[in-house]
């Protein structure tokens, strides 16, 4: 009920997800503060259903572990009808596709992440890896090739051929099997707006996912119809470029995400994400633009149906 942390958030002796699963790293990035491990109380629920359009539901954070089913029931609980669960290197996108077989409410994406690629291709693994997402790729549960594109905030201009690289060979299999791209843009607008522009072929859906640009980024997506999911940074004190960019933003555009474990919103930033918070993201973006939380939520909804199709 809303005020009060989903039962399977709260602390047990049962570990339903198991050591293995990845860690987010408990301390806040950049800072050395420790971060909150409590997740945060459930929001009022949503009258009208969304889809969470990017989480990481094998990430294990907080103070218990969760399974996908219990994650997605407890969204269930807000309005969060389903979500997409998206893939980073080999082992998460093959999570991705197992969890979508074991519960009709999620579908999969799979890729490298961009910071995997220099890595990858530095230790001669970079195509064996590709291929495998390209197998996975044809899997009925896939709905997106995602997350790929450039990050320039963690890897150095060493690493950042092997990053346009691995962009360019993600949107090709995107564009040859038909499906979306999730693009992962942090500090590099314009490089990705550069290699989309300069594709041979695009695939017909662009998503930028967890949204990180100001007004003249949102115009230019507007401009050439490429979708922006917004995370819970929307929210943040510290982010009115965002909100700026969400102002001018295509309404037809406009995803929602959680990126889940992380960039919980405001006011419980730093402490573990989960798609069951996404109404705290739609409440902002609907007061933000000026519109009816109703209504905002039913055109978030028929944009994801769009993008991907349905399966709910």
């Amino acid at each position: 009920m809303p005020g009060e942390t989903p039962a399977v958030y709260q602390p047990r002796d049962a570990s339903t997800l198991g050591d293995e699963a990845p860690r987010r790293d408990p301390a806040e990035e950049n800072s050395g503060r420790r971060r909150r491990l409590e997740y945060p109380p459930a929001p009022e629920p949503l009258a009208v259903p969304v889809i969470d359009n990017h989480a990481h539901l094998d990430f294990r954070d907080g103070q218990v572990a969760v399974s996908v089913v219990e994650a997605l029931d407890a969204a269930a609980s807000v309005g969060v009808a389903g979500a997409i669960n998206v893939g980073y290197d080999v082992d998460s996108s093959e999570f991705s596709v197992r969890a979508a077989r074991q519960d009709g409410r999620l579908k999969a994406a799979v890729a490298l992440h961009p910071n995997d690629a220099p890595e990858l291709a530095a230790v001669g693994q970079y195509d064996d890896a590709l291929a495998r997402i390209a197998e996975l790729a044809g899997d009925e549960e896939v709905v997106a090739v995602g997350e790929t594109g450039l990050d320039y905030f963690r890897t150095g201009e060493e690493g950042r051929a092997a990053q346009r690289r691995s962009f360019a060979d993600h949107l090709q299999l995107a564009a040859e099997r038909g499906l979306p791209v999730q693009i992962h843009d942090r500090d590099a607008h314009d490089d990705v707006v550069a290699v989309l522009k300069d594709a041979p072929r695009l695939p017909e859906v662009v998503v930028f996912h967890c949204f990180s640009g100001d007004a003249e980024l949102a115009r230019i997506c507007s401009e050439h119809g490429w979708y922006m999911s917004f995370a819970g940074t929307v929210t943040f004190k510290n982010a009115e470029p965002l909100r700026e960019g969400l102002d001018v933003a295509d309404p037809e555009l406009i995803l929602v995400e959680t990126d889940t474990p992380f960039l919980t919103p405001h006011p419980h930033r730093g402490r573990p994400n989960a798609p069951y918070l996404i109404p705290q993201t739609m409440r902002l973006m609907a007061e933000r633009r000026g519109v009816e939380l109703d209504a905002l939520c039913r055109q978030v909804m028929d944009n994801t149906v769009r993008a991907y199709g349905a399966w709910l």
